[in-house]
């Protein structure tokens, strides 16, 4: 039995102790191993995990019982009112994309792919070689390890057309994952209190870290086919903006690529404006019908700040990513990010180049461009059988998202809190609007788990749409 018995178990238990009185005995192994079919292996994880998280005790020689509830003392923290004062910037609740969910749930709220759709086997074994080398002890160069840049530079070097000055190793900065990528990027490039041109909508995560360095940000409106070249042009003229952040390729939560035109049109405006595009290419490896187009593969005179990861394609346990610039905003990074976090683990770096250099890493990029695919549209159908009232813009050639526009006067967190009733787990996508949602949308992410749960899920949300209308 796999880690789905043991979920349906820890589910089911669950529920039956949310009625139990304390101290209530549980079933024993093997009552437990009689009702569920399950071995008694598969019965005794689930009993760990219901034990970590504190519902039940085992007694010795007696048996195991539903934990009684210890009365917590009442504890008051208002003298930390006084000690932090007023918050230094607008921060964010916990967005949906970050929630966890019940084991039955249907999860299409997710920012990352089933581990179905990771290369598991090379990452473990690369972990396990990385762990036999020097950088289990040795600290990692600043910058990054030398071969992980070169690496990086040379992928962006391969989209370059002829006459365009590829980076070097020395251009790329290694970084604990994109997020703190972005936060540097703000505040070393932009600066508190100065504005940033940014889509609408958006990456939530980009949104959090231009609150926390102080930048005002500047929606500029995006569809399927990404930003009039015209607004970006009148957003730098108003505002004087050092920057825009944006997501040319299967843009979150969009899914929009931009044509190879749109891109040179924004790049040749950021050029004349004497600004940075802060590129984020998020979903490079998450091709399904096209590939991804970097405009820093355009950029041969450092207006292009180029963000790749690697954590959503080879594995969330190693966030590894870079970033791509030139000149002294290079420097201005790197100052930024040593005094933030000094180096990145080099045995992370050392297990992530050992996974994408593998001749099998090609290999299971172009399988999981097919899986990707047969997900999205699986999804796809499901919406327009059981939801035609959800309104889908664009079917994404990659990436991990669907963007449903919804009718005038939806709730959309109303929506999503219905649905979770029902064991559905939607984003609400108001959380990728810098400013106030020009509509009301929802996020589904297609790479979760059980895609074969799809139609039911779609089901759930057309008959909650159908109540809200």
């Amino acid at each position: 039995m796999g880690n789905d018995s043991t979920d349906r178990i820890v589910a089911g238990l669950r529920r039956w102790i949310s009625s139990a009185p304390p101290g209530a005995r549980v079933p024993s192994s093997r009552e437990l191993t009689a009702e569920y079919g399950a071995s008694p292996v598969t019965v005794q994880k689930a009993m760990r995990a219901l034990a970590a998280s504190g519902l039940i005790e085992s007694r010795p020689g007696v048996g195991t019982f539903v934990r009684a509830t210890r009365a917590a003392r009442p504890v008051d923290y208002g003298w930390q009112t006084s000690a932090l004062g007023a918050p230094q910037s607008r921060t964010l609740a916990l967005p949906a994309a970050q929630r966890s969910t019940a084991p039955d749930a249907i999860g299409l709220h997710a920012g990352y792919p089933d581990r179905a759709l990771l290369p598991e086997r090379l990452v473990r074994a690369a972990i396990t070689r990385a762990a036999r080398t020097d950088a289990v002890i040795s600290r990692s160069p600043v910058a990054g390890m030398p071969e992980l840049q070169s690496w990086f530079a040379t992928e962006l070097a391969h989209a370059a057309p002829a006459g365009v000055t590829p980076a070097t190793a020395r251009d790329v900065l290694i970084l604990s994952g994109s997020q703190s990528g972005l936060s540097s990027i703000f505040r070393a490039l932009v600066g508190p209190g100065h504005p940033l041109l940014i889509e609408s909508p958006t990456y939530w995560g980009a949104i959090l870290a231009a609150a926390q360095a102080n930048v005002t940000l500047v929606p500029v409106a995006s569809g399927p086919d990404g930003p009039d070249p015209v607004d970006v042009e009148r957003a730098f003229e108003q505002t004087g903006a050092r920057g825009f952040y944006v997501q040319p390729n299967f843009a979150n939560p969009t899914g929009a690529q931009w044509s190879v035109q749109r891109g040179r049109e924004v790049l040749e405006i950021a050029r004349r404006r004497g600004a940075f595009l802060i590129e984020d290419d998020w979903a490079h490896d998450l091709a399904i019908d096209a590939d991804s187009r970097p405009l820093a593969a355009f950029d041969d005179d450092g207006h292009v700040i180029y963000l790749r990861t690697l954590t959503k394609s080879v594995s969330p346990a190693l966030r590894v990513a870079a970033v791509t610039a030139r000149g002294p905003a290079r420097d201005r990074i790197l100052a930024d990010r040593a005094a933030e976090s000094m180096y990145v683990s080099g045995l992370l770096q050392a297990a992530a180049l050992d996974v994408v250099t593998q001749p099998a890493w090609r290999t299971h990029l172009r399988s999981v461009r097919g899986l990707l695919g047969a997900r999205r549209d699986l999804l796809v159908a499901s919406l327009r059988e059981h939801a035609p009232q959800a309104h889908l813009e664009l079917v994404p050639r990659g990436g991990l998202n669907l963007w449903l526009r919804l009718a005038e006067g939806t709730d959309p967190q109303d929506l999503a809190r219905r649905c979770e009733s029902r064991g559905v787990i939607i984003a609400d996508g108001t959380e990728w609007f810098p400013a106030e949602a020009s509509a009301p949308h929802i996020r589904l992410n297609y790479s979760g788990p059980d895609p074969e749960r799809f139609p039911e899920a779609a089901r759930i949300i057309g008959e909650e749409l159908e109540r809200s209308s």
